[in-house]
């Protein structure tokens, strides 16, 4: 489960209660840590070794409405989650890419500002050759 980045905070309060208006993104890009980032930022992003983060388009279609998993309407749900509805596959290792211990979202394919994270349930040393990759609903963030 992903938590909410100060900096994606601080643009909701000033957008819902400032009258600021919030950036919008058209992708959001997951990104993975072998240490992890917690709300200022920081940890440890992979790099190399054919390592991208992953564009995921913002859209009903990619992320699930709050009301259940797979969903692709707008969110009537009252538990405040989201989770991917399809598979989010990594680019294929061209060496080892270390222990996974955490993910992030970002709205940039490089540097940016980290909007979401969470740990993983697993850590995982991930090896050249690997599949890197969250299944549908898998990746699963919740506002709270």
């Amino acid at each position: 489960m992903g938590a909410m980045s100060d900096f994606l905070e601080n643009k909701l309060i000033d957008q819902v209660f400032r009258g600021q208006t919030a950036p919008t993104t058209t992708n959001l890009y997951v990104g993975l840590f072998t240490s992890a980032p917690g709300e200022s930022g920081g940890g440890t992003e992979l790099t190399g070794n054919n390592y991208s983060r992953v564009p995921v388009t913002s859209s009903l279609a990619n992320w699930a409405g709050t009301q259940s998993a797979g969903s692709t309407v707008a969110s009537t749900g009252t538990g405040g989650a989201t989770s991917n509805n399809g598979a989010i596959t990594f680019a294929t290792p061209s060496a080892t890419w270390g222990t996974v211990v955490a993910f992030g979202i970002f709205d940039a394919a490089t540097a940016g500002n980290l909007l979401f994270y969470g740990t993983l349930t697993i850590s995982k040393t991930i090896n050249q050759g690997d599949t890197v990759s969250f299944p549908a609903g898998s990746l699963s963030i919740t506002f709270d």
